[in-house]
């Protein structure tokens, strides 16, 4: 078995190349800078972008199993820095799939295509794609999730995977930047302080895009063409779950709040400062942030037990403290 990861050497695509290994098969990874580390492990790595159609075509070429984990992140940037990577490069890693004759494609989603700037909690697959976006990478996402799922055929095999704020060791962007802003005194508790949120840690994650690609296998008749969140399987309250890490790390636990509505037109006045003045670098706040800070947001995740067999193999316990570890020996 030879299996393509995209975005490899990021954090969710290092965990599922761990996986792969561990089941014997070749890897390739495909990503715009070297990975010696990849490299040692025997992985063959491509470095090249996603817009480029003939270097995904290329990468594509011998596999039998795509994982398109690779995409542009964050809430903040021009709509075009989020659309060529996440659209047409989505768009590429189809085409190329079709061209050199790949059987499956598990792509990595987020549940932040179905934003809609209220709070859910524990809808499922049913609910729609969202709409008045505040974020880009939002935006992007749902229009290459609609786009992939409907290429899934007798061909090519796809499904799609929705897990939402992934933690874990070697995390490089969700808990390092709450730290960040933390030890700035920039975060404050949004809103009421008692929203509820699904979180999602990184091994599991891995686990249920391995999980895919054997259900892809399996029963593609049950799984191909369709989308499933993934996480815990147990929403904590946002505010005590972060200040459960920094006190672990040491530091003091957030306690100033701001009123959503405050909050919400910081992001604003934020948003247009960095846009009128063409700053670098991300706003302290956005709407999108103010919103999903103080806003339940959590998923029911029966189907994926279901339909693809996921299972939550690391606990929240057990999750967190390998986490806070990893952050301590990092100098957090």
């Amino acid at each position: 078995m030879k299996v393509l990861v995209t975005g490899g050497g990021g954090f969710v695509g290092g965990y599922v190349i761990e996986r792969l290994l561990a089941r014997g098969y070749v890897v390739r990874s495909l990503g715009r800078s070297p990975q010696p580390s990849l490299e040692a492990q025997g992985v063959e790595v491509i470095c090249g972008d996603l817009t480029d159609a003939s270097v995904v075509s290329d990468a594509c070429n011998g596999v039998d199993a795509v994982f398109h984990v690779a995409a542009k992140a964050g809430v903040w940037g021009s709509w075009e820095s989020y659309y060529e990577p996440n659209v047409v490069g989505t768009r590429n890693v189809v085409k190329a799939c079709k061209k050199q004759g790949v059987r499956r494609l598990i792509y990595t989603s987020t549940p932040s295509v179905v934003f809609n700037r209220k709070a859910i909690s524990g809808e499922g697959e049913e609910l729609p794609y969202g709409r008045d976006w505040l974020c880009h990478y939002a935006h992007t996402k749902a229009i290459a999730e609609r786009e992939v799922l409907a290429e899934s055929d007798e061909h090519l095999k796809v499904v799609a995977l929705r897990p939402h704020l992934v933690f874990g060791p070697g995390d490089p962007h969700l808990l390092p930047r709450v730290i960040e802003s933390v030890v700035q005194g920039r975060l404050k508790i949004v809103g009421a302080g008692r929203s509820r949120v699904d979180v999602s840690y990184v091994g599991n994650v891995a686990d249920a895009h391995l999980d895919a690609f054997d259900a892809l296998e399996s029963r593609p008749e049950v799984v191909s063409g369709k989308a499933y969140f993934i996480s815990q399987g147990e929403p904590v309250e946002l505010w005590p779950w972060v200040n459960r890490i920094l006190v672990g790390l040491k530091q003091a636990p957030l306690k100033k709040r701001i009123p959503l509505p405050l909050a919400y037109c910081a992001g604003a006045i934020a948003e247009a400062i960095w846009l009128i003045f063409r700053k670098s670098g991300e706003p302290p706040i956005t709407r999108f942030v103010a919103v999903e800070l103080a806003k339940d947001h959590y998923f029911s995740i029966d189907a994926a037990r279901n339909d693809l067999g996921y299972a939550v193999g690391t606990k929240m316990d057990e999750a967190l403290n390998l986490t806070i570890k990893d952050l301590r020996q990092r100098g957090y």
